[in-house]
């Protein structure tokens, strides 16, 4: 069978009011035994089986115009019946498109998007061929001024191919690129600008008031930052930011050559702004974040995931490293990249750290458990949560932290992380290899000494929190430890709108000792209605520590009453700040940090 004979795919947005999209496969030369197809069960970059199979509503086959007998084998499998030597075996199906995340796909008559493992049958035993894909436009009724934004290359030279943002034939080298490109269509804003020699676009899908240069000039600084990190030319020959305007959301997802993001509408830079509001710190760390994973994860990858098996879970402990170094470098790229003051960034790590120290979880499992249990665990969070569980984003990135300043302590300046990550680059991401399980602590070995390896491996592999008080101290950074609020707590997280929910009982706190549970509904404090979150919280503010209070709530359809100790809140919430005296050590090796 000759892999040089391509697999051809179209897809239409055939009904945008029914949320279909009309995909068909045609295999030119299909196993003699009987062709048999999957759709994958997962999404690089999100752990979690989701299953994406239960969106095909309908399927059938068919070769030289006849109908051909079609097996279910599993929840994500095919087999079609044998056909006739020369003859081309076609399915057809329909995709049901109504998750609204950067994970799956959506169609409606505002816009449509999909990724490759949500839509694209792999035709097994042949998924090193090239792929062809006809990106059709929707009804004549609703096409009117859509456009297509993809990093997936257009099929220069092929009858049909697809001229610049234009409905036509794509190509790609094979199924893994095929799946790697997600595709957005409709009318949307269009931005760019040029780091590294390399054409960044930025696609806006939705309402938006959105000041488009202010934002394509900082996100040049960022990406040029990082592109300079691990050394030009940059892995890409285009980039896109695919990004839906919401009213309030937040997500990400990276791919070889660009990224799908949702993002809040107030996130957004807007003309006349001044300064860096929250919103837009939190939106550009997100574009950061899945930019460094261009390099960290894409292509320096673990080896668990060379390549990907997309029917089942692919296990690792290094997501730590994946996906927590990434998160150090995305706010950390924005305040070397001069994008962000280093305050604001000390702010933000400060954040980081507090959240890190708010969960119990955090002395329960090691972030090389978080990791390996990302499947069943983090992506699979319950009430219980906070209690059980570490994120491996979170202490990852403080690990990171933690182990950047002591390289450059260490080296008076001469080495860093980002010494680690560039060997991890040369030695993996250019070559394709896998990093082993024992790949990290090895690279920190060779830059940093055997001594600073273990210190990391104990750290992944434990449960201790992170002396980082000290470790900033000698980078001329304060480290100050409060309470977040002078009220007293009821050792609970409250949530709701027309109920107050307890969504969360945190380990050792006073609801947990008073007998209150997640889910368990409030509805009087001290016999005064508890009419809403904030109502909850003003009658707190008036109490003290130590003083007992009554409350009521339901539990299922039952009501219950408690009594409850009021307790002082934790010093938890951790603020960083520049020292006005810094020494002339500290000074250097903080100028070398943080670039100011």
């Amino acid at each position: 069978m000759s892999a040089a004979v391509p697999i051809r795919y179209v897809i239409r947005p055939a009904r945008p009011e029914a949320h279909l999209f009309e995909v068909s496969c045609t295999v030119a030369q299909p196993d003699a035994a009987g062709q048999r197809f999957s759709l994958p069960a997962w999404i690089p970059g999100s752990y979690m089986i989701r299953e994406f199979a239960r969106n095909i509503v309908s399927l059938r086959a068919e070769a030289g115009g006849k109908p051909v007998k079609l097996e279910k084998l599993d929840k994500h499998s095919w087999r079609a019946a044998p056909v006739a030597a020369g003859k081309a075996l076609t399915l057809h199906y329909e995709v049901y498109a109504w998750d609204l995340s950067v994970r799956a796909a959506h169609l409606d008559q505002t816009h449509g998007f999909f990724n490759g493992t949500s839509v694209f049958l792999a035709v097994e035993g042949q998924v090193d061929a090239p792929c062809l894909v006809d990106i059709q436009s929707p009804p004549a009724t609703a096409a009117k001024g859509w456009k297509v934004a993809t990093a997936l290359p257009r099929a220069a030279g092929e009858r049909g191919a697809a001229k610049a943002y234009g409905f036509g034939l794509y190509r790609a080298a094979n199924y893994d690129e095929l799946i790697d490109h997600p595709v957005e269509m409709g009318r949307y804003t269009l931005a760019h600008f040029e780091a590294g020699g390399v054409r960044h676009d930025i696609v806006l899908t939705g309402r938006h008031d959105c000041d488009t240069a202010r934002l394509a000039r900082d996100l040049e600084r960022v990406c040029n930052w990082q592109i300079e990190l691990f050394g030009a030319p940059a892995p890409m020959d285009y980039y896109a930011f695919l990004t839906l305007i919401v009213g309030d959301g937040y997500g990400g997802l990276e791919h070889r050559a660009s990224t799908a993001l949702i993002a809040s509408r107030g996130d957004l830079p807007w003309p006349g702004m001044k300064g860096l509001p929250d919103g837009y710190k939190t939106f550009l760390g997100l574009c950061s974040h899945e930019y460094f994973h261009t390099w960290n994860v894409k292509r320096i990858k673990p080896a668990a995931f060379t390549p990907y098996d997309l029917a089942q879970e692919n296990y690792t402990r290094l997501l730590w490293a994946f996906e927590g170094f990434t998160s150090y470098y995305d706010d950390l790229a924005l305040v070397r990249s001069g994008v962000l003051p280093a305050e604001d960034y000390l702010g933000l790590l400060g954040k980081t750290v507090s959240a890190v120290l708010r969960g119990s979880g955090r002395l329960k499992q090691s972030v090389a458990e978080s990791s390996f249990d990302a499947w069943t665990k983090y992506y699979r969070q319950d009430e219980n949560a906070p209690n059980a569980i570490v994120s491996y984003y979170a202490k990852g990135s403080l690990i990171a932290l933690a182990l950047d300043l002591q390289l450059r302590e260490a080296s008076a300046g001469k080495r860093s992380l980002d010494d680690v990550m560039r060997l991890l680059w040369q030695r993996h991401g250019r070559t394709g290899a896998g990093v082993a399980e024992d790949g990290i602590y090895a690279a920190v070995a060779e830059i940093g000494g055997d001594a600073l390896a273990a210190w990391l491996r104990k750290t992944v592999e434990g449960t201790d929190d992170l002396p980082l008080a000290r470790l900033l101290k000698g980078f001329g950074v304060g480290y100050k430890a409060e309470a977040a609020s002078a009220a007293p707590v009821l050792g609970a997280k409250l949530a709701g709108s027309g109920e107050v929910k307890l969504a969360n009982v945190y380990d050792g706190g006073a609801a947990q000792a008073a007998g209150l549970s997640a889910g368990d509904v409030l509805v009087a404090v001290d016999g005064l209605k508890a009419g809403s979150v904030a109502a909850v919280e003003a009658m707190l503010a008036r109490r003290q520590p130590g003083e007992r209070i009554e409350l009521h709530a339901f539990r299922r359809d039952e009501l219950m009453r408690f009594e409850l100790t009021l307790a002082a809140a934790p010093a938890e919430s951790i603020k960083l700040t520049l020292a006005d005296k810094p020494t002339p050590a500290a000074r250097r090796l903080r100028k070398g940090w943080l670039g100011a």
